[in-house]
């Protein structure tokens, strides 16, 4: 059997420091199986990845930003069980959370602490790399959550 080829996808880290200085991170919940995700999706022709990465933030959770244009990691995963799919994660600042977006009927969207968001998902990498965040990103901010 022949190994299928995995397709590159992009990806949003939407995270900000609260008021308390601890650090949140964003997820939203998938349209098909409501599974929390980061905002994600295919490049875009014309487009550079992290540029594809801060558009797929605004249309599946409302948000804005100041995106990283150097990724943070990557994931693997199958899109609907079948397609195989490599995921560039860039982070982005948020600064700007719209009250109406694009998707904002087919998705939800939450902040959580990096451990609480990584509880959440699914995609082993995934899980490392929200709670690997604070390391990451170089922030002072509480790392105990």
């Amino acid at each position: 059997m022949k190994k299928q080829k995995r397709r590159r996808q992009v990806a949003a880290l939407p995270y900000w420091i609260d008021p308390n200085g601890k650090l949140k991170l964003l997820l939203v919940t998938s349209r098909d199986t409501g599974r929390w995700v980061l905002p994600k999706g295919w490049p875009m022709k014309g487009r550079r990845l992290h540029e594809a990465a801060k558009i797929e933030a605004f249309e599946e959770a409302g948000i804005d930003g100041t995106i990283g244009k150097k990724a943070v990691g990557e994931y693997d995963y199958d899109k609907d069980g079948e397609v195989p799919c490599r995921v560039r994660v860039f982070p982005l600042c948020v600064s700007l959370l719209r009250d109406e977006w694009p998707e904002m009927d087919e998705r939800q969207r939450q902040w959580h602490c990096p451990g609480a968001a990584a509880d959440l998902v699914d995609e082993r990498d995934l899980k490392a790399l929200l709670r690997s965040t604070p390391a990451i990103l170089d922030l002072s901010v509480d790392r105990r959550n």
